[in-house]
């Protein structure tokens, strides 16, 4: 069977393309197990060469998934799956309205079409977010069941996204399951255009050596995943049994709630144990990465995920320790 993963050339998208590798196998439409024989990654900008841990089944395309074309060329097998990470991200989706609406609805729209357009129930996996809610009203613990008022142009285009793949599934167009993401750290390179880009940077910048300016105060929570933990939701919601998910075909994946402060102490106690001398941390607020953090769930309730098995992390520690050992080979 075939994998498209838009946003595959993402941190997320090669882990997952990684982790079906090693795997060798996933559920196709038939039901059954099937061998996957290719692993398509899209995105608007891809390497020259294939990143490490990816063998002769992947092949990466660049281009615009806004244009409708491109993406039915991608969805050309009627064994297939697709992960739909592809997206404008919070901060750029505010900077950004019309390139928000272009990528995240016109894009998502067309890969649900494409999905649509295969025979069969080919499995189309969406990736959404934490920030489906807020508002005045949001409750102090989020969860499955919880209204959404997203207070972001993103948050909206993810809230859309989740009713169109309840809907395409209610009408037997494919078979479609949610991923509710959290804040997921540790990314490794440079910050992107994220709001919640600063928790990986007050772990990856120091570990390197760096400063890390933080544009919120200490005390703000968020909640979070690690990503060898959000690779394993992804494959995990994948796999479940249709009937399981539901009506409801999005699940909020497990996370835990730390304070900037608990990150910072994290840092520097998984930097000790590792003899690395951390970098400074200098809280420097941003007005405008402070008023979309604020509108952010903080506390996350995951009873659905748990049940289907998907996991949570141990503790911020691990996850930090997992980053040394898979991104600072040296140390």
């Amino acid at each position: 069977m075939k994998i498209v993963i838009t946003g595959g050339a993402g941190f997320i998208g090669l882990n997952l393309a990684r982790a079906i590798i090693r795997r060798g196998t996933l559920t196709g439409p038939s039901g059954q197990q099937e061998e996957v024989d290719n692993i398509l990654l899209f995105d608007q900008a891809v390497p020259d060469c294939l990143p490490d841990g990816l063998d002769e089944r992947v092949t990466m395309r660049a281009g615009d998934i806004s244009d409708r074309d491109t993406v039915f060329g991608l969805v050309d097998r009627d064994d297939i799956s697709v992960f739909h990470l592809a997206s404008v991200v919070s901060g750029g989706g505010e900077k950004d309205f019309d390139l928000a609406m272009r990528v995240n609805l016109d894009g998502g729209r067309h890969v649900f079409e494409a999905a649509r357009a295969r025979r069969g129930l080919p499995r189309v996996l969406f990736a959404s977010s934490v920030a489906v809610f807020g508002g005045d009203a949001m409750p102090h613990v989020v969860g499955d069941s919880t209204k959404q008022t997203p207070q972001t142009t993103y948050g909206m285009t993810k809230s859309i996204g989740e009713l169109m793949i309840n809907d395409y599934t209610r009408k037997g167009f494919f078979d479609g399951r949610t991923v509710r993401l959290p804040t997921i750290f540790v990314r490794p390179g440079k910050p992107n255009a994220a709001a919640s880009s600063f928790a990986s940077g007050v772990i990856r910048e120091p570990l390197n050596g760096e400063e890390c300016i933080l544009p919120v105060k200490t005390d703000v929570q968020m909640a979070l995943l690690g990503y060898r933990n959000a690779v394993a939701g992804f494959v995990g919601l994948h796999e479940a049994d249709g009937e399981a998910i539901g009506d409801d075909r999005a699940v909020s994946l497990p996370g835990n709630t730390y304070s900037v402060a608990e990150m910072i102490e994290g840092v520097k106690r998984v930097a000790a144990v590792n003899n690395i001398e951390s970098g400074p941390i200098t809280v420097r607020p941003d007005p405008a990465i402070e008023v979309i953090v604020a509108g952010w769930a903080t506390h996350w309730e995951a009873s659905r995920a748990k049940a289907l098995g998907l996991p949570n992390d141990e503790n911020m520690d691990r996850v930090i320790q997992d980053y040394i050992d898979d991104f600072m080979p040296a140390r």
